[in-house]
């Protein structure tokens, strides 16, 4: 069946010359460039860590290149803050509690998080994920994790090889990304 895809595909392209042609394949989607304040990225397989970004800071970025971008440039409707380790992101017209941030170790991005005060600046799927009623909701979005931890305060969903962790807590949902 693949071969005949394959040849079907061939002719089309020859035929088309600069016809574009979509094929659908069963293997996993590759992870894409999301940043989670812009790109609508849906599936859970195609998140990776290692191509998240916040407001253009990526993790391994430089601690210049980080505080340039999230505290030098005013970023709309943001208050931007560095305590010790952290660059921390609040919401300027409710600022209850940071929403998002990244930590900086030995002059690097180490972590970048959000929670559900976030919700109303991302997009794609942890959007849905930062809205989520139950531990089981977020299973349904993101798949079954590679490990975690469940009990009567909440629930640790730790998605490893993709790189980042779900903490449930009831109300509140935070998200980190770090290198896997």
């Amino acid at each position: 069946m693949q071969r005949l895809s394959l040849i079907v595909l061939a002719v089309l392209v020859g035929i088309g010359g600069a016809m574009t042609v979509a094929v659908a394949a069963d293997t996993p989607a590759k992870p894409r460039k999301y940043e989670l304040t812009r790109n609508n990225v849906q599936k859970p397989d195609q998140v990776d860590s290692s191509r998240v970004s916040l407001y253009g800071v990526r993790l391994g970025d430089s601690e210049i290149d980080a505080v340039e971008m999230l505290v030098n440039e005013k970023i709309s409707g943001v208050r931007a803050e560095q305590e010790g380790v952290f660059v921390l992101l609040w919401d300027q017209s409710n600022p209850t509690g940071a929403m998002a941030g990244v930590q900086i170790l030995d002059g690097r991005v180490t972590l970048i998080f959000i929670n559900n005060r976030f919700v109303h600046k991302t997009r794609g799927i942890f959007r849905r994920v930062l809205t989520a009623q139950s531990a089981k909701e977020i299973r349904e979005l993101l798949g079954p994790e590679d490990f975690g931890d469940e009990n009567v305060m909440g629930a640790m969903l730790n998605y490893q090889n993709q790189g980042f962790l779900v903490n449930f807590l009831g109300r509140d949902i935070n998200v980190e990304f770090t290198l896997p």
